[in-house]
């Protein structure tokens, strides 16, 4: 070999090697894993609560653990972070092996810390993977007779279950549930998904043979489950829990895309089948205005009902969109969602706002910004508004452009001149001027309703409700029927209709 020829250079250790001890002994770990672990210049262990601690001190490994951590920290939210500043002091000062229990990047949040951590301040770490919980728990349930696929299954942490989110509909492994506390809070953030006789398995110690159970037991139980040998969880213990079928799910508006789905698949609902845009649209309308009667009502039972009719609407129109390709429901929330945030800078951004008139006046500047294709103040209106609310929407955007009367008291004056202009075209009879001048008084008056700032189709809807229980109560008074009854007799049922009514 010449002088010249290059050597090859010594690799440089990492600071911080993140290695896995797995779910049970040694015994699954690589050789390479295995060998780090014994030769490691300085071995941390997360928790010694493993069956890999006991076997790396049978081989005369020195190691030390971070279970002191545990036992002074109150809370899993300061506790992860310690755990990492612990390990990054000692990695400041020399290579350092820190084991954690099962794969270091499932459901490790130490790790995650450490990794986050290791990138702001330059120090160089590896990871070392090792079998997960998942990988024994499978095929410990697969014993059993249960085979789900494992690119379908989901993992939640039973410290911070109730702080995720999860899909009912998935096969759910649910990790860290130490302790008969633990299970109780995780068994109250299930309820709230599952029905209470859903069954839980719980796997405790999954991959070693001498310890490993399973139990099978009614969700609204498992916190009360006992071992015969005494004992119920511990840090080694997963529950799973199977995917819930559709119609089984609650709360989830996901549970609702999935039904809508099932109606309209080949196998399901005729009607819903041969809905469309279309034939959904009086729907549409109908759900929307029975929200404003339960408003109206003032029922929250009542609201909470007609508000999912009227979001069953969104999702059926959603499900057709998603069949032809167009969107989906999500496309439809994620939508909404960001135009909620742009149009809010105030509150998502650094903008600063002095009342709700200038919340207004953003909002109308950003939307034009967002639809540059419109050019007249009245573009975007829909054609398919109420009339009364649509004069109202139309002479709002009128009004933002400067065209308006200086006081309520010229409305009033174009109110009666309107009014003269109808009666000058009665002795005609000509029904589309009738039509035309009516059209002109009533446009006015919605114009009196704004200068008040009073909704018009609010204001009519409530009349006729009125109106409706008036004239009931003037048929109660008259014994049922009113037909036949001459005006000097209604007037007065009117009259005292209006005094028992209100």
């Amino acid at each position: 070999m010449s002088d010249t020829t290059p050597v090859p250079a010594e690799p440089i250790a990492p600071s911080l090697t993140l290695a896995g001890l797995g779910p049970a002994g040694l015994s699954l770990l690589s050789s390479e894993a295995l060998q780090l672990l014994e030769r490691a210049p300085r071995l941390i262990l997360r928790t010694e609560r493993h069956p890999g601690a006991d076997e790396l001190r049978a081989r005369g490994v020195a190691f030390e653990s971070l279970d002191h951590i545990y036992q002074g920290t109150r809370n899993f939210a300061d506790l992860y972070p310690s755990l990492a500043e612990a390990v990054l002091t000692a990695a400041r000062s020399g290579p350092v092996v820190y084991a954690v229990p099962g794969h270091p990047l499932l459901g490790e949040e130490s790790v995650r810390i450490l990794i986050q951590r290791c990138q702001a301040e330059g120090l160089t770490y590896r990871v070392l993977p090792a079998p997960g919980f998942t990988d024994v728990v499978a095929v410990a349930l697969a014993g059993e007779g249960i085979a789900p696929d494992l690119a379908e299954w989901q993992v939640a942490d039973g410290a911070a279950l109730d702080r995720v989110w999860w899909d009912p509909s998935r096969p759910t492994l649910v990790f860290q549930v130490d302790d008969a506390a633990v299970a109780s809070r995780v068994k109250l953030a299930l309820l709230e998904e599952y029905p209470d006789e859903w069954e839980v398995w719980r796997v405790r110690s999954a991959g070693d043979p001498q310890r490993q159970s399973l139990r099978r037991v009614p969700l609204h139980q498992m916190d009360h489950m006992m071992d015969p040998g005494g004992g119920d969880y511990d840090h080694l213990t997963t529950l799973y829990l199977p995917p819930l079928p559709p119609e089984q799910r609650r709360h989830r508006v996901q549970s609702l895309v999935d039904v809508m789905a099932r109606l309209r698949s080949p196998g399901g609902c005729p009607w819903d089948r041969e809905q469309s845009y279309a034939s959904l649209k009086r729907y549409v309308l109908e759900e929307a205005y029975e929200v404003l009667e339960a408003i109206d009502f003032g029922d929250p039972d009542l609201l909470c009902e007609e508000l999912g009719d009227l979001l069953l609407q969104v999702v059926f129109l959603s499900q057709i969109a998603t069949e032809e390709g167009y969107f989906d429901i999500r496309d439809v929330a994620g939508g909404i969602t960001e135009k909620l945030v742009r149009r809010h800078p105030h509150v998502f951004g650094d903008l600063s706002v002095a009342d709700s008139d200038e919340v207004l006046r953003n909002w109308d500047a950003i939307k034009r910004e967002e639809k540059p294709e419109r050019t007249s103040a009245l573009d975007g209106v829909p054609r398919e508004l109420p009339a009364l609310m649509k004069a109202l929407e139309i002479s709002k955007r009128a009004v933002k452009v400067g065209f308006e009367w200086r006081s309520l008291e010229e409305v009033f004056e174009k109110l009666d001149e309107e009014l003269g202009e109808l009666k000058a075209e009665l002795p005609g009879g000509d029904r589309e001027k009738l039509s035309a001048e009516l059209g002109d008084l009533l446009f006015t008056l919605v114009n009196v309703a704004r200068w008040l700032r009073i909704d018009p189709e609010e204001a009519l809807r409530q009349m006729v409700d009125r109106f409706g229980r008036r004239f009931r109560e003037m048929e109660r008074l008259a014994g049922g029927t009113l037909e036949g009854k001459s005006i000097d007799v209604l007037d007065p049922l009117w009259d005292q209709a209006k005094l028992n009514t209100g």
